[in-house]
């Protein structure tokens, strides 16, 4: 059985590719008191990423690394994860990020991200943004939702941490669905952060659940 020890406060990078609703989302809960971390580092795969400018305006370092520097995945993963060492984080939050990378050993169960899709279900390659939405629609599903599980080496694949579902309406387009899976994906995150800071997140396998007991507590400073 794998535990999550408690951390106060929880150190994060933050992984950005476009506008960074994830990132400014965040660093509101932290503002307003209802998480307690502390993003030390973004890192976008896109030098004209909105979220670097979320980044600036709250003081938080960050970086550019660009897939098209790189010959291949593994590569452009070494550059990824070497930056985040450089902070000692914790997790490592994609929130957003379009570009694979794999994870090494040393960051197994600290990589998250959030999928707007109940997974198994509409999730692999190929299946980020509106495409999921219209996926879903054309589908014929009745619900829907967001599922923020733990980063491995196959897309949207690994460990289900939490998961929130949003019925389909009748009349939805992709837009109107997606809006309401968002507003989900704006609570499920903040959320599963705090279960991996509380000290009461246990795993097993594919399975993870949350403990009565709090492990022995870590403060990171």
């Amino acid at each position: 059985m794998r535990e999550f020890p408690p951390r106060s406060p929880l150190r994060l990078v933050v992984l950005i590719s476009g506008g960074g609703t994830t990132l400014r989302n965040l660093l509101d809960q932290i503002a307003a008191g209802r998480l307690d971390a502390r993003v030390e580092l973004v890192v976008s795969s896109n030098p004209r990423a909105g979220g670097l400018e979320h980044a600036r305006a709250a003081g938080i370092a960050s970086q550019v690394i660009e897939r098209l520097r790189f010959d291949d995945d593994a590569g452009y993963g070494h550059a990824i994860f070497d930056a985040c060492r450089n902070v000692q984080p914790d997790i490592v939050v994609m929130g957003g990020f379009l570009k694979f990378v794999p994870i090494p050993p040393d960051f197994e169960w600290r990589v998250i991200n959030i999928h707007p899709a109940l997974i198994p279900a509409f999730c692999g390659k190929g299946f980020f943004g509106q495409h999921v939405h219209q996926a879903v629609l054309d589908y014929g599903a009745k619900l829907s939702g967001c599922t923020v599980h733990f980063v491995d080496n196959q897309y949207d694949h690994g460990p289900i941490l939490l998961q929130r579902a949003v019925a389909v309406l009748d009349g939805d387009t992709a837009e109107t669905l997606a809006a309401r899976v968002h507003e989900a994906e704006r609570a499920a995150y903040p959320e599963a952060l705090r279960w991996i800071a509380s000290g009461r997140l246990r795993a097993s396998g594919r399975r993870t659940w949350l403990s009565e007991a709090v492990a022995e507590t870590r403060t990171t400073g």
